[in-house]
């Protein structure tokens, strides 16, 4: 568990940070976006794309995680 005091904020998960919260912000817009019909032509493009907004998400919840887990 993450427990961090950051200017009398206390993190106890990943899902406290605001960049993890920014993070699924962008996700959720991207998904929204690549409902477009151009995207909706161009599969390999649209599914890089969405993959690679969750991966900030992922990146950012492994960081928080204890060493060696």
């Amino acid at each position: 568990m993450l427990k961090v005091n950051l200017y009398m904020a206390t993190i106890e998960k990943f899902e406290d940070l605001e960049v993890w919260q920014k993070a699924r912000e962008l996700c959720k817009l991207v998904h929204k976006y690549t409902l477009n019909y151009s995207f909706a032509k161009d599969f390999s493009l649209k599914d890089q794309i969405k993959r690679s907004s969750g991966s900030v998400m992922d990146n950012i919840a492994e960081a928080c995680l204890p060493a060696g887990v």
